[in-house]
């Protein structure tokens, strides 16, 4: 057993390694609590800048959301650029963005150094619009190349239904410079070569208890403590009130993924491109082809309270089929859920919640590159050579609402629901 549940990252790992759990004392320059994508960009991070480090991991490394998610990895926050402007200003804003292309560099940067041959990137990533707006794309196309210097297309409505055979789809956004992979195979790698670096990394160690207010931080397992002078919190969707003010700044919002059974002549009908797809609803669908497009990988739905797995993946297979006819009587092989922090503001919380305490989670579902780049700017804290987290400060640990965050977010998703379908249906009568 990999401990990883019956997701198809688990079927399809290539490193199911275990790390022992922590047995005594240790110490450490940073002691890391969490081993999702954020807790271990930073540890290597600060392993590869010679700092001893201790991650400690509930789980196993990538239990969470960082190893149960699309595999997408491409630049932006969960929020729009727009709606970050209008928070923070153009240049703040602006500067943001370079630091989520940076995220996806970092990424790719480690496939490349760590020979991660096992982990192929499929480039290319489609995003679809369910009602006509070339102009808006086009607009957005010019944006993103005069501000960033950044390559975006539009293809047109012919050439969508080319490669994705469905009368749901009208234009889409190509970005070529982003990619899919393995997130599970990823992060494995990532400690792997932690490790390789003489990093510790402890698995089924939940801690229970810690003193963060002396010069020397003690964080506390169930059989052992670390001793380091900083500790950084990295627990993402599954963040416990170790931290209170931590726990109350974000809702956990569930997400759910299917894997479609070997079917390749039906989905040949459907998928003709190897290239990441997602739709330009909130949290609409994403998906992409697997085992050699022999399998459909199909994600979308989110729940502020986890539900069945399977009962969700029954509504994402009708979801699939209403937009490919064609793949009906496909079955659903398998499905997962995992948990995504949103904070209230949809962008990462990542920033010194008092001296030698840091913070990086609250991804918001966007969290393939800036788990990247947050794990790397707060190493680039702790080690005195920037001040680049800064850039994230004017998004604080706003409180979440508690139950009543819960249902205005609920709330909130099926509003915007309603909206996309209304938008839908126009699109429908116009055409």
């Amino acid at each position: 057993m990999t401990g990883y549940g019956d997701t198809y990252y688990a079927r399809t790992l290539t490193d199911a390694a275990r790390c022992s759990s922590l047995e005594g004392a240790v110490s450490a320059d940073v002691v890391i609590v969490g081993g999702g994508l954020a807790g271990l960009t930073a540890a290597l991070e600060l392993a590869r800048a010679g700092r001893s480090v201790v991650v400690l991991e509930a789980e196993r490394v990538g239990w969470g959301a960082s190893g149960r998610n699309g595999g997408f990895v491409g630049p932006g926050y969960a929020t729009s650029l727009a709606n970050i402007t209008r928070m923070v200003g153009a240049d703040q804003a602006k500067a943001l963005h370079r630091l989520s292309i940076e995220g996806v560099r970092i990424v790719e940067d480690n496939l490349n150094t760590l020979g991660m041959t096992d982990n192929a990137r499929v480039y290319g990533k489609m995003s679809v619009l369910r009602y006509h707006d070339p102009d808006g794309l086009a607009r957005q196309c010019e944006m993103m190349k005069r501000e960033f210097d950044y390559r975006l297309e539009v293809m047109p409505t012919d050439a969508v239904r080319d490669v994705l055979r469905s009368s749901k789809y009208y234009q889409a956004l190509y970005d070529p410079a982003s990619f899919h992979f393995h997130p599970l195979n990823y992060a494995r790698a990532l400690a792997k070569a932690i490790q390789d670096l003489n990093g510790r990394i402890f698995e089924e160690s939940r801690v229970v208890g810690c003193d963060l207010e002396g010069a020397e931080k003690i964080v506390r397992t169930e059989r052992g403590e670390v001793r380091a002078r900083d500790v950084v919190l990295a627990g993402g969707g599954y963040t416990d009130n170790l931290v209170p003010r931590l726990r109350r700044s974000i809702l956990p919002i569930a997400t759910y993924v299917l894997l479609t059974e070997a079917a390749p002549e039906k989905i040949a009908q459907a998928v003709r491109t190897p290239m990441a797809i997602s739709d330009n609803r909130r949290a609409g669908d994403y998906y992409r082809l697997v085992d050699g497009g022999t399998r459909l990988l199909w994600g979308g739905r989110i729940t502020t309270q986890t539900t069945e797995p399977r009962r969700l993946a029954d509504m994402m297979r009708r979801t699939m089929v209403s937009t490919y006819p064609q793949l009906e009587g496909v079955r659903v092989e398998t499905a997962w859920s995992g948990l995504m922090a949103y904070a209230r503001h949809l962008m990462p919380l990542i920033g010194k919640l008092q001296p030698g305490v840091w913070h990086v989670f609250g991804f918001g579902g966007r969290g393939m590159n800036t788990t990247a780049i947050g794990g790397r700017v707060i190493a680039e804290g702790i080690l005195g050579t920037s001040d680049r987290y800064r850039r994230y400060e004017p998004f604080g640990l706003a409180w979440n609402g508690g139950p009543f965050g819960v249902a205005a977010a609920q709330l909130t998703y099926w509003t915007y629901q309603a909206m996309d379908l209304a938008k839908e249906r126009r699109a429908a009568r116009a055409a």
